[in-house]
């Protein structure tokens, strides 16, 4: 068995211990994959007028999400608005939505009419044949890697890795400007990490070399330490309280966001800067499938500009943003599923969960 499947075990077996059977008590529509696959690949303005007719008939859209609440309430909130189609949002971690969709393929309880979320959770979701492919018309206004070769799902947005420093306590001259400068020992016991982000180490070394870049990292543990904490916003909100000096694995727009509300933050890219598409596809069984197509098309248009409005970084050349066109290098969902084990031990050797 290769490690994808042996993960999939684990996630579906985790989640029916987490979810039990009460997440399957819901009354629900009756699925039509055949009606969805025609609606997914209408075009012109007839996709639009028939889009809106049906999903104000079905009267919601159920969306299964692990965007920030605030977030996702101004996505939702404005669509609403634009077409009075309710939204029913289930927020969640990326692996408790990839856990609630494959259990309720299984057991055949149709729920969900989009999963917006990560991109490797969404990967998984395509391999598992749960995901439709939508031809939407706004995909040739996206920058090209949002768009995965079977456009099951596409990326709304990304999270860029970037470190991250409390203004208070380091000063922007003293920064390092390459991972090497860490080993300096001015660093030791100011350095933290996110604890499951595998692919963002995968992506940096391999670009370095992988043996050089691991070889690098170890070293840097070694020297200064650089302690593992759960949760992105967690180790976000760590640096603005001063008990992370300075984080390598952050979200920018969880930074912008926490500035704009006067905390003494401020993020800096090093080379490679990594970058991770997250988005969203369709069910293949939406039970809403007109709802379900609708929202999928409004993020990919009207939603990009509300989404670079909360700071995050948009997919769109239609929306003005300078990190969605500098050099990124994209964490790639197959090399995160396909070689997940091995990073994960590699990442837990570097890092050791007792720093």
């Amino acid at each position: 068995m290769n490690a994808f499947n042996l993960t999939r075990r684990q996630l579906v077996q985790a989640g029916a211990l987490a979810l039990g059977t009460g997440a399957f008590a819901s009354a629900q529509a009756q699925p039509s994959p055949a009606l969805l696959a025609r609606l997914a690949s209408l075009t012109g303005q007839d996709r639009l007028n028939k889009l809106v007719e049906g999903a104000r008939k079905e009267g919601q859209v159920s969306i299964y999400t692990s965007m920030p609440v605030d977030d996702i309430g101004a996505l939702t909130s404005a669509f609403e608005q634009r077409y009075g189609v309710k939204a029913k949002v289930w927020r969640s971690g990326s692996e408790k939505i990839l856990q609630r969709g494959l259990l309720e393929a299984r057991a055949k309880r149709y729920e969900v009419d989009v999963f917006e979320t990560n991109g490797p959770e969404l990967e998984v979701l395509s391999r598992e044949k749960l995901l439709q492919e939508c031809k939407s018309p706004h995909l040739v206004d996206l920058i090209p890697q949002a768009i995965r070769p079977h456009k099951e799902w596409i990326a709304t947005r990304l999270n860029i890795f970037t470190c991250a420093y409390n203004t208070k306590l380091v000063k922007k001259e003293d920064l390092p400007k390459t991972y090497a400068d860490l080993l300096d020992p001015k660093w030791k016991g100011k350095l933290a990490v996110e604890a499951e982000d595998s692919d963002w180490l995968a992506e940096t070394v391999m670009k370095m070399g992988e043996e050089k870049g691991i070889a690098l990292f170890k070293e840097i543990a070694r020297k200064n330490a650089i302690s593992v904490r759960k949760g992105h916003t967690l180790l976000a909100n760590l640096v603005a309280s001063g008990e992370v000096p300075l984080g390598l694995t952050l979200y920018n727009y969880k930074i912008e966001q926490m500035k704009n509300t006067g905390a003494p933050v401020e993020w800096f890219s090093l080379d490679p800067t990594v970058a991770r598409p997250n988005g969203n596809g369709v069910a293949k069984n939406a039970p809403n499938p007109h709802a379900a197509i609708l929202f999928h098309d409004f993020e990919l248009s009207e939603g990009q500009a509300i989404l670079g409005k909360r700071d995050f970084i948009p997919v769109s050349t239609k929306v003005p943003s300078t990190l969605n066109r500098m050099p990124l290098t994209f964490a790639d969902p197959k090399v995160t599923l396909d070689d997940g084990n091995k990073w994960s031990r590699i990442y837990e050797e570097v890092f050791s969960r007792k720093g």
